[in-house]
């Protein structure tokens, strides 16, 4: 192909948008132009290694990907290296989030200037010291038509949870029996806000009964959950993990759930009143054990993948079409012998969500790493420390790559597998924990924006260990249980902000739910009336400090973003959440 040469003064953007003007020549092949050093490198470039490189780009996101600490009131933005078509920003399809408690995050879409930056802007706040799931869809296209690479680009963050001083009180205890004589084994569950009220409800998963029972969030902020609903959604026998994502993009929380003993997946198409419709029965390997939800292809709607632990074991991938319907089963090789455990995560920092998979035969831990396009790559497994029960990823130590803490079965210990970021673990850092040890739980318990844990364990009780900040964990307390620790929902459970305790027992049947700290006024009621008023911004006006000394403690009610300062940021939050005569939405003074 001739190549035409000509001089010109061209402006070089760099990565973080710094440029300066030089004088150089360059090459124009058809539509490619190149610096005179590179034109031959590039025309010898594939024609689809050239249309990748034009394919439009993500450069930057917020809040951050694996960052603790975000708002509740969150924007959340997408930084694109070039101006985007806003008609293909799709909402709930192209460009969407999910708070894993609050549920589905609907708002508006805002375009910065230069139609570089998406924004999207919530309609209401997440839950305090939730994990939240963004997902970019591979729909979403330049002002020139280049699409997003096939895989999309999708990442994690957690919202900031309120500081706490965990003196921990039981203020309710729901029975997930029908009566006394019939056990349900109450295996886990999770805390998502099934009815769209701001408050979270609990959702039990039950092996012996084969089915999912919820108990709905009073909403008068006390924390306390009415009797399960009847009739209760039936799935298949030992049913077991669970997790809660809007799989069909109308706006209301699902769910997914694994049936150990039918060797299948119950999908869950909520109805958002607390109820959902009946169970889509999926075929899948043997004994699945682990489940997670991910947008594995990019099209914008997420997937499944579980673990078969039976034989050898695997991965097994479902693929949304959208609706909530799934494609033919396809299986992925997971790394180990016996996959047991899953969970979710970007372990080398490409946003694109990996799984991490905890193996109970070979004893070890291995990363998946996803290709973009619905394949996954097992890496080199890391030993685990002991046989594999369940696993959770979280950036435990602030440096911005995703870890795994797991717990160890009847290894009677826990473990902490420190990630590079790119896709490799370290050795485990052992823990020890009550006698068969199930369940591994992160949330920042003590509000200091960095994951504490909680590990339950069978024949045993909850422990809690505190980060230091840097994945360093003390023991700081056990919590007894009834009859059997085997599960920890760490839950805002009275919409103060702090992270409380949903603490299930699986031989009791038993949901402990374990308030942290006192009971403390809506933000910005600093008379406790139910109303945020001038009566109310005279005492803030008192408890200002600006941004140099911290607010005495009875001015936490003024100190929205929980910095211990009262500021004009604070007031920002005040004016926001006015309500002048009008009472607060579910508070009773």
């Amino acid at each position: 192909m001739a190549a035409q040469w000509e001089s010109s003064r061209a402006a070089h953007h760099g990565p973080r948008g710094r440029s300066k003007n030089m004088k150089c020549r360059y090459c124009r092949c058809g539509a490619v132009c190149a610096f005179v050093g590179t034109c031959a490198l590039v025309l010898a470039l594939p024609v689809s290694v050239r249309a990748e490189q034009a394919r439009l780009k993500v450069l930057g996101v917020d809040p951050e990907p694996m960052s603790v600490g975000a708002s509740i009131e969150t924007r959340i933005r997408v930084y694109f290296d070039r101006p985007v078509d806003r008609d293909t920003f799709v909402a709930r399809r192209t460009f969407w989030a999910f708070g894993r408690w609050s549920g589905p995050v609907d708002g508006t879409f805002h375009f910065s200037q230069d139609g570089r930056t998406a924004t999207l802007i919530p309609d209401r706040p997440l839950s305090g010291g939730e994990q939240v799931m963004v997902v970019v869809s591979h729909d979403v296209a330049g002002a020139e038509g280049e699409t997003l690479r096939d895989g999309g680009y999708s990442w994690q963050f957690w919202t900031h949870a309120r500081r706490a001083d965990m003196a921990w009180t039981e203020v309710d205890r729901l029975v997930v029996r029908t009566n006394q004589n019939q056990r349900t084994q109450a295996y886990g569950g999770f805390a998502t806000d099934l009815n769209r009220d701001g408050f979270l409800d609990v959702s039990i998963v039950n092996e012996i009964t084969a089915d999912v029972r919820v108990f709905l969030n009073h909403a008068d902020r006390g924390g306390t959950f009415g009797e399960f609903l009847r009739p209760t959604n039936p799935v298949r026998q030992r049913a077991s993990p669970s997790e809660p994502t809007d799989f069909n993009a109308d706006g209301l929380a699902d769910a997914c759930v694994v049936n150990i003993d039918d060797n299948s997946v119950s999908v869950l198409i909520g109805r958002g009143d607390g109820t959902f419709q009946p169970q889509k029965l999926i075929t899948v390997g043997s004994i699945p054990r682990g489940v997670a939800v991910l947008d594995a292809d990019g099209d914008g709607d997420t997937d499944i993948i579980n673990t078969n632990s039976g034989g050898a074991g695997n991965l097994t991938l479902l693929l949304n079409d959208g609706a909530g319907n799934f494609a033919a089963p396809i299986p992925i090789e997971g790394g180990g012998t016996g996959e047991f455990a899953l969970a979710a995560g970007d372990m080398n920092n490409d946003g694109l969500l990996d799984v991490v998979a905890g193996s109970q035969t070979s004893q070890q831990i291995t990363v998946v790493l996803a290709d973009g396009e619905g394949g996954f790559i097992a890496q080199t497994p890391q030993t685990a420390d002991g046989a594999v029960w369940q696993v959770m990823i979280t950036d435990v130590n602030g440096d911005g790559n995703e870890d795994v803490a797991a717990v160890n079965g009847r290894s009677n210990r826990a473990a902490i597998l420190m990630g590079d970021g790119r896709g490799n673990l370290a050795p485990p850092r052992r823990y020890p924990t009550d006698p068969f040890a199930l369940a591994t739980d992160v949330g920042d318990l003590d509000g200091d924006d960095d994951m504490d844990w909680v590990t339950s364990s069978y024949s045993g009780d909850w422990y809690i260990y505190i980060n230091d900040g840097a994945g360093n964990f003390t023991f700081r307390e056990s919590i007894p249980s009834p009859q059997a620790a085997s599960c920890a929902l760490p839950m805002d459970i009275d919409n103060d902000g702090d992270l409380d305790l949903g603490l299930i027992d699986e031989v009791a049947d038993l949901v402990l739910i374990m308030r942290n700290g006192d009971t403390a006024n809506v933000l910005g009621d600093g008379d406790g009336n139910c109303r945020i008023n001038l009566a109310d911004l005279d005492g803030m006006a008192d408890c200002f400090t600006g941004p140099a000394e911290c607010a005495d403690p009875e001015c936490a009610v003024f100190d929205f973003d929980d910095d211990c300062h009262v500021d004009l940021r604070d007031v920002d939050y005040f004016q926001r959440r006015y309500t002048g005569e009008e009472s607060v939405p579910h508070c009773e003074p």
